[in-house]
């Protein structure tokens, strides 16, 4: 079997190579470029989970990067165990005919319980003290010890949130050599994510991010001159493309306000009890589920859809199911937004009884993907005197809120989620692979271009 390397460089499209990144500019002249068609939703979850299925979320059960457990009555994002995603992968039919293949999964989702040899994947230490501590979670178990002295703590700060920097990226590219220096896995999946986040800061905007792009274009030069010395087939991808965005939907607010959405008042703080609601939206960048616990509201939740500017699509039925979307993790209808819009998970109507999590970093208790998380709240006079502050008041004992998210959507710049018109914004496959004639893919054929670097 031929040794693989698939590199995910995050939100890498056509209109971001260019002059900033020098070594992928040089790099894909040689080299096949095929642009991939999104799914719905492209998000990281998803987009992932297809690739490593060759399936649809209807398929394989990924409908976002969270969903609603209806189960539980929860609505949870950023799960973990990959007994979530419902399909075999690549790396399953592959041990299926190389009995001494191997596989080694550096920072891709649902890494956790998988069934490759070789994973590392951010997971943070949660003291009973209300404390959020930087670790990682590996198999084999030891691993998680070598890289961390070798490397330092996985920089988990630096990985998401308003102090993102390469730094987190460098990490991961980091422990991908030290697992391909131990081990030499016949398949490698390398994760870097640092493009993805300045994006969704700052938008395309190339005065901001041009030394974003060079930094980026650096780690991947550096590992694909790695990678070539291991005599392995090199294989360069993103999950999606990112595009500008200034209007935020708030559809949580606006059932609100129809008195659909139920809420428990606690110390002061309003928190949303799908399990009790109505109707409710679970947002996930440009694209949202709409819950109906109330299955007499669809056609009223429908026609009020209709009416809210920046939704282009209404999914449902048989147009859901078109959407590679039929499956009963989804919400009943599934809405995509417009271009230059995406979606909130906001539902309360007065900010000072926002939740408590509203103002931090909490992407498991918020019931939505939230991207303002990349920001500190500008009204903040001295904020590095503020988290100093907390930082103390922790340490002496003292349970402190790191409450610097502001709530204010539209800082936000870029978003993905939605099939963009223009296709350089599309995500893309750079691969050795002269039989290749294709100009465009569909997502789930990622999965073929895996399977034939690998030729089994």
């Amino acid at each position: 079997m031929n040794k693989t390397v698939v590199i995910n460089i995050v939100a890498l499209t056509s209109e971001l190579i260019g002059e900033h990144t020098p070594f992928l500019a040089s790099y894909i002249e040689k080299k096949n470029k095929i642009q991939v068609e999104p799914i719905i939703p492209a998000v990281t979850c998803s987009s992932q989970s297809t690739y490593v299925t060759g399936k649809m979320p209807s398929e394989h059960g990924i409908v976002g990067n969270g969903w609603y457990f209806k189960d539980e009555c929860e609505i949870k994002f950023w799960r973990q165990s990959n007994k979530l995603v419902q399909q075999k992968k690549i790396w399953d039919y592959a041990r299926e005919a190389d009995p001494t293949f191997t596989c080694a999964n550096i920072c891709w989702w649902y890494n956790m319980y998988s069934t490759v040899d070789y994973s590392v994947t951010p997971r943070p230490m949660y003291p009973a003290d209300g404390r959020k501590i930087p670790d990682c979670y590996t198999q084999p178990s030891d691993l998680r010890d070598e890289l961390q002295e070798k490397f330092g703590t996985f920089p988990l700060f630096k990985f998401w949130g308003p102090a993102t920097t390469i730094e987190s990226t460098q990490w991961i590219a980091n422990a991908a050599k030290y697992i391909e220096e131990k081990y030499s896995p016949t398949l490698s999946f390398v994760y870097l994510p640092h493009l993805d986040y300045i994006l969704q800061q700052v938008g395309i905007d190339f005065d901001k991010i041009s030394r974003h792009l060079n930094e980026i274009d650096g780690i991947v030069a550096d590992l694909v001159s790695f990678y070539e010395k291991q005599g392995a087939s090199i294989i360069l991808l993103s999950e999606y493309g990112i595009s500008d965005v200034s209007k935020p939907i708030h559809l949580n607010r606006l059932f609100r306000e129809k008195g659909y959405i139920a809420y428990r008042d606690e110390m002061g703080h309003e928190v949303l009890d799908a399990g009790a609601s109505k109707v409710f939206a679970v947002a996930d960048h440009q694209v949202a589920h709409i819950h109906l616990n109330d299955p007499s509201l669809k056609e009223v939740v429908k026609q009020m859809l209709t009416n809210v500017r920046g939704i282009q699509h209404i999914l449902e039925g048989e147009s859901k199911k078109a959407a590679g979307l039929d499956h009963d993790r989804a919400g009943d209808i599934v809405v995509v937004a417009e271009k230059d819009y995406w979606f909130t998970y906001y539902y309360w109507l007065d900010d000072s009884k926002a939740p408590d999590y509203a103002r931090t970093v909490d992407i498991h208790k918020k019931p939505g993907y939230d991207p303002v998380e990349l920001f500190i709240n500008p009204d903040i006079k001295f904020p590095m005197l503020k988290i100093a502050t907390i930082l103390a008041k922790r340490k002496a004992g003292f349970r402190q809120l790191m409450n610097l998210t502001p709530l204010d959507a539209s800082l936000v710049k870029g978003s993905h989620g939605r099939v963009q018109e223009n296709t350089d914004q599309w995500p893309i496959v750079i691969a050795d692979l002269p039989d290749l004639k294709e100009q465009k893919i569909k997502s789930v054929d990622v999965f073929n271009i895996i399977k034939k670097s690998l030729d089994f």
